[in-house]
């Protein structure tokens, strides 16, 4: 017969083994919750490594575009410019203006060819005056 004692011991015992199997397990949690850390921290460093990088990366290209475009400046007529070529255009062309004016009434079908002639290459002097600027 089983005694009171026995059952009691035998209950004991088996709280014992539950316990150590417990602690075994919270143990093991334990080691691989530092491994878990461990491995978060090595890819938080790979993570910051490789923002840097894109960040170092996205500075040059920044960099670089900001050269192309400070040297890039020069390059187009600013609205003072094509105003300037516009007085200057206009200054050359007043003349031709005027005489065809004066010889429209009597003029040929040549004379006005050739008033258009001059007239198109005092355009097309400014036009590359202002692009050799």
């Amino acid at each position: 017969m089983i005694t009171l004692r026995f059952h009691l011991a035998e209950m004991q015992r088996l709280r014992d083994e539950l316990a150590t199997e417990r602690d075994r397990r919270y143990a093991e949690v334990s080691v691989e919750r530092e491994k878990a850390l461990k491995i978060k921290e090595v890819a938080d460093l790979a993570a910051l490594q490789l923002a840097r990088e894109i960040q170092t990366y996205k500075d040059e290209k920044a960099n670089e575009l900001r050269e192309q475009i400070a040297s890039e400046r020069g390059h187009y007529a600013s609205k003072d410019d094509l105003n300037n070529v516009s007085e200057k255009l206009e200054a050359t062309i007043k003349p031709l203006a005027t005489w065809q004016a004066a010889n429209q009434g009597g003029s040929s079908r040549v004379s006005q060819l050739i008033s258009f002639a001059i007239t198109a290459a005092a355009v097309v002097v400014a036009i590359v005056a202002l692009v050799i600027r």
